[in-house]
């Protein structure tokens, strides 16, 4: 009984430890950098600046103040794919956390918590596939995405949702193509719309559904900006994320990947596109934990493709 007694308590020790580090480790904000090869051979690399999910409420003052700091990168273009707030009074502390950044080029989608506050869930319904269940309560919670997207669109930032836009940032013009949320249904993918010569697509969407990927793919996407899954939130060191929150595959649930099959640029990638999907940088409030999946801002340098 002893050694039982014993066992048990290791075990609650143990689960303590890493409840209080989750709780830790859902503030220790990182960037991460990496690079993808999308652009024409000689072309000047840009500097893309990738945030997502930051579920802002206005108390997180480290969190605005480690987003505004972002701002000293000096991006070329800053992309936001969604579920930017988590509380009916946080649109003014977003805009400050944002406000560095809205004097760049940018471009955003929503996402389902750009609408809708954050409700209690049971953790366990993300470990089941299939689709999430119709929210009835859902217009108790309504945020004034309205009003976000009227700032941001007033900054000078393109809104993609189901829109196409474009850029032209060091002589390299990037065509935009964006979908709203997947996850609860709004998206609907804009009309064919033909690729100018030297021109390269980006495509941008808040969950990363393979019915979307695919839509981008086929549209000439080279590279898909996408957020959502938390990075699995939970992961499992050594192994990864155990669910992504739609139908991705968990082993790209964060970071760079080719999609479907291999990179664009290995062997066998032709019919590929390049994935980045961010970990993002926030939790729902009810579940404002991390573990071996810390929150992240993505720095995308966009160089040349080889010749």
């Amino acid at each position: 009984m002893s050694r039982s007694l014993r066992a048990l308590g290791y075990l609650a020790a143990a689960g303590a430890g890493a409840l209080a580090w989750s709780l830790v480790e859902a503030r220790w904000f990182t960037l991460r950098e990496v690079s993808v090869p999308v652009l024409e051979p000689g072309a000047v690399p840009l500097r893309v600046l990738h945030l997502s999910d930051l579920h802002l409420v206005p108390s997180q003052r480290s969190k605005i103040a480690w987003v505004r700091d972002l701002d000293t990168l000096h991006p070329d273009l800053v992309v936001d794919t969604g579920d930017n707030w988590a509380h009916p009074e946080a649109l003014g502390p977003l805009l400050h956390a944002l406000e560095p950044l809205l004097a760049r080029p940018g471009a955003f989608v929503m996402g389902s918590n750009d609408y809708y506050g954050p409700v209690a869930k049971n953790p366990a319904k993300y470990l089941r596939p299939g689709r999430p269940r119709e929210d009835t309560n859902a217009a108790e919670r309504a945020l004034p995405a309205d009003l976000l997207a009227k700032e941001l669109t007033s900054a000078g930032w393109l809104d993609l949702d189901n829109r196409r836009g474009a850029l032209t940032l060091r002589e390299t013009r990037l065509d935009l193509v964006g979908t709203d949320d997947a996850h609860v249904g709004y998206d609907e993918f804009p009309a064919p719309h033909p690729l100018d010569d030297g021109a390269v697509r980006v495509g941008v969407t808040h969950a990363p559904y393979s019915r979307v990927l695919r839509q981008m793919l086929a549209d000439g996407v080279s590279l898909t900006f996408a957020g959502h899954t938390h990075g699995g939130q939970l992961a499992v060191p050594g192994w990864g994320a155990l669910v992504t929150n739609c139908d991705l595959d968990t082993r790209r649930a964060k970071g760079l990947h080719g999609w479907p099959g291999a990179r664009p640029d290995a062997p066998g990638g032709e019919g590929s596109m390049w994935l980045h999907v961010s970990a993002g940088l926030g939790t729902s409030p009810y579940t404002p934990v991390r573990f071996a999946c810390r929150p992240e801002a993505t720095l995308l340098n966009l160089v040349a493709r080889p010749e």
